[in-house]
C-alpha cells in the first residue's frame, strides 16, 4: 500500500492500514486539514467547496466521506458528480467558491485514489499553501462544528455541458470550420469522466461521425490509463481499420491528450502542446511556457512565430506561475497537458481538442502532415536508483561544474542545453530515483546524451 502526501494533494491506494494507503481515516484527516486550511486563508469561518470525481471504482466511496467530513467542518459543499479535472477547476470560480476538491488519481491504476486540492481560482495550491496544510494534517489538531453549523449540501450536476458551452465560446474555436470539415473522429476515454464529456463536446463542435472507445464511466479501465504509445494499440487499430482522421485519448480526469494520425501512428504527447500552441501564436502572438522536461519544439515554433519562451519547473503550479510572470498566451506540459489562459489556468483537454479540430480544418492537412510541419525532436527517458548514501544534491552540484561551458538551467535539478539537444536531471519526489530526460535529433542521439550523463552519475557517486 502506498501513500503520497505532496503540495498539490494526497494521493494513495485504496485500503490497508490507516497512514499506509489512502485509508477513510486519512481521507478524513487530510479533507479535514484542507477545510481547516481553507478557512485560514479565505478569512472566513464558513468556506463553500467544489467537490468533482472522475470514474474510479473508489471514486464515490471516497466522494462521501469527502463531502460528509467538509459538512461536518462547517463547509457548505457543491457536489458536481461526475466531472473532470478542468471542469472542476472552472465550477470553482463560475459558482464563487472558496476552493475545491478533484477526487482523481490522474493517469495512476484503477487501486490509486486522490484528493487534488485547489484555491478560490480553481487552481492548485503553491508550495507554501501546500506545506502549511500538510503540517496542519500531521498536527491533527481538528475542531469540527455544532449541529446547528453543519454545512449544506447542493447537488449540481450540469457542469459538463457548462464547460463545454466555456470551450465553444473562445474566440479561436471555429465550430463552423469544424463542422464543414466533417472529420471522422475515434476517442479512448478509458472508461472514465472522458467518456461523458468527449462525446458530447464532439457532438457541439459539429462532428458527427464519432469512434467510441471505453467511453463507458466505470473505473474499469481496459489498459494502463496513462496515453503512453505502448497502451494506445486498440485505438491505434481501429483508427486504421475505420479510415478515421484523427483519434484522441485522455486520461482519467481528461486534464492531457495524446493524438493519433489518420495512419494510427503517434503524433507524440509532445507534440499536442507544441501544435495548439503553434495555432494559437499565429492568432495571439506571444509567449509560451512549458516544464523544463518538454520537447525543444515549443521554444522554436515560439521564436518563428515573433513570441519568446521561458521554463519552468516540473509541476502544473510551477507552469502556471512562470506563465503568469511572462504574461504567456498559452503553456503547459510535455505529457499533452494545454494550458490556455483565455479559458483558464489550468490543462484541459476540452480546449486541446477544440483548439487542435479548428486549426486541423483550416489548414485542410492530414494529422500526419501537420506533426510533419513542426521541428522533429526524440526524448529518451531514464532513471537511476538512489541508495541512501548518494549525496544528490552533490552529484548535482559536480554534473554542473563538469558541463559548465553550456547553458545550465537549476530551478529544478539541473538542465544542461547543448546546441542539438538538452539533458535534464532531477530527483524525483516520490521515487527513490534520479530522471534523467534527454531529448535530440534523432533516438540514438537523446540515448547517448542520456548513458554520458549517467555514466558520470555513477562515477561521482562511486567517487
Amino acid at each position: 500500500m502506498t501513500l503520497i502526501k505532496s503540495i498539490s494533494g494526497i494521493r494513495g491506494t485504496i485500503g490497508g492500514t490507516v497512514g499506509d494507503g489512502l485509508s477513510p481515516i486519512d481521507i478524513v484527516k487530510f479533507t479535514t486539514a484542507y477545510a481547516t486550511w481553507l478557512k485560514a486563508y479565505s478569512k472566513k469561518s464558513r468556506c463553500k467547496i467544489v467537490v468533482g470525481r472522475d470514474a474510479r471504482i473508489s471514486g464515490e466511496m471516497v466522494n462521501h466521506i469527502v463531502i460528509g467530513t467538509l459538512l461536518g467542518s462547517g463547509c457548505d459543499v457543491v457536489n458536481i458528480g461526475l466531472a473532470s479535472t478542468p471542469t472542476t477547476e472552472l465550477a470553482v470560480t463560475i459558482e464563487g467558491a472558496d476552493g475545491g476538491i478533484i477526487l482523481t488519481a490522474s493517469h495512476n491504476p484503477k487501486q490509486w485514489n486522490a484528493l487534488k486540492l485547489l484555491n478560490e481560482k480553481g487552481e492548485f495550491l503553491n508550495k507554501e499553501e501546500g506545506e502549511a496544510l500538510l503540517k496542519l494534517a500531521e498536527q491533527g489538531e481538528f475542531d469540527y462544528v455544532t449541529v446547528d453549523a453543519i454545512g449544506t449540501l447542493t447537488e449540481k450536476i450540469d457542469y459538463t455541458q457548462k464547460h463545454i458551452d466555456h470551450v465553444l465560446q473562445l474566440k479561436l474555436v471555429d465550430v463552423d470550420a469544424i463542422r464543414k470539415a466533417n472529420f471522422k473522429v475515434a476517442i479512448d476515454c478509458v472508461n472514465s469522466v472522458g467518456g461523458i464529456a468527449i462525446p458530447a463536446l464532439l457532438e457541439a463542435l459539429g462532428v458527427k461521425n464519432i469512434e467510441k472507445l471505453y467511453c463507458e464511466p466505470n473505473g474499469h479501465f481496459p489498459h494502463n490509463p496513462e496515453p503512453l504509445p505502448e497502451h494506445l494499440t486498440d485505438i491505434s487499430n481501429l483508427i486504421k481499420s475505420k479510415k478515421v482522421d484523427v483519434g484522441f485519448v485522455v486520461d482519467p480526469d481528461v486534464d492531457r491528450l495524446a493524438i493519433i494520425c489518420e495512419d494510427g501512428s503517434m503524433f507524440g504527447e509532445e507534440y499536442t502542446l507544441v501544435s495548439v500552441a503553434d495555432y494559437v501564436l499565429q492568432h495571439t502572438p506571444g509567449n509560451t511556457v512549458s516544464n523544463l522536461s518538454s520537447t525543444r519544439a515549443l521554444h522554436d515554433v515560439t521564436i518563428a512565430r515573433g513570441g519568446s519562451y521561458s521554463a519552468a519547473a516540473v509541476g502544473e503550479v510551477n507552469v502556471v506561475a512562470k506563465m503568469k510572470e511572462t504574461n504567456a498566451v498559452i503553456g503547459g506540459e510535455g505529457n499533452g497537458g494545454v494550458i490556455y489562459p483565455e479559458s483558464h489556468y489550468g490543462r484541459d483537454a476540452l480546449v486541446g481538442i477544440a483548439l487542435f479540430l479548428t486549426n486541423l480544418a483550416k489548414t485542410g492537412k492530414k494529422v500526419s502532415e501537420l506533426r510533419a510541419s513542426y521541428p522533429n525532436y526524440f526524448m529518451s527517458k531514464n532513471k537511476i536508483q538512489l541508495t541512501p548514501e548518494i549525496d544528490v544534491d552533490g552529484v548535482l552540484s559536480v554534473i554542473k561544474g563538469c558541463y559548465k561551458q553550456f547553458k545550465i538551467n537549476d530551478i529544478d535539478g539541473v538542465k544542461i542545453d547543448f546546441p542539438q539537444g538538452w539533458v535534464h536531471l532531477r530527483k524525483s519526489n516520490t521515487e527513490p530515483i534520479i530522471r534523467i530526460y534527454s531529448e535530440a535529433p534523432t533516438i540514438e542521439q537523446a540515448d547517448k546524451f542520456a548513458q554520458t550523463i549517467m555514466d558520470e552519475i555513477k562515477r561521482i557517486a562511486n567517487s
